[in-house]
């Protein structure tokens, strides 16, 4: 398991994390820090506690946002995707329908040209 140190509000904390994950946890670290430098510059020394539950707080509230964006994405996303189907299913309908129209259409046409086969197999007898 690897180590790495970060630091938070000017200290210095150790860590372990997995392999080839440090360069992620000191970065998240580095954001965490942001939110607690942020605190500070607003409220001022007000005790490393409370700035870290004030800063713990503001990431949930992100993430709780994040999440309900997330929600609504996902359910425009199933009626896109059922709109989708819905037209697949439509195009494919239509697909059969002219299928079957052409299919109806050629045998009109191959019983012209039957009829027409005949008829000229009829006057070519008539006039020899």
């Amino acid at each position: 398991m690897a180590q790495v140190t970060v630091t938070i509000d000017g200290k210095a904390y150790r860590m372990a994390c997995e392999e080839g994950q440090e360069g992620h946890l000191t970065e998240l670290a580095d954001q965490f820090d942001r939110y607690v430098s942020h605190l500070k510059g607003q409220f001022g020394e007000i005790g490393d506690l409370r700035i870290t539950v004030m800063a713990g707080i503001m990431v949930m509230d992100e993430l709780a946002e994040i999440k309900r964006r997330m929600s609504a994405m996902e359910g425009d996303l199933a009626s896109l995707r059922e709109g989708r189907d819905s037209a697949v299913s439509g195009a494919s309908h239509r697909e059969e329908q002219v299928v079957s129209a052409l299919g109806e259409l050629t045998e009109r046409l191959n019983g012209i040209t039957r009829k027409l086969n005949g008829r000229l197999a009829v006057a070519a007898r008539q006039d020899s």
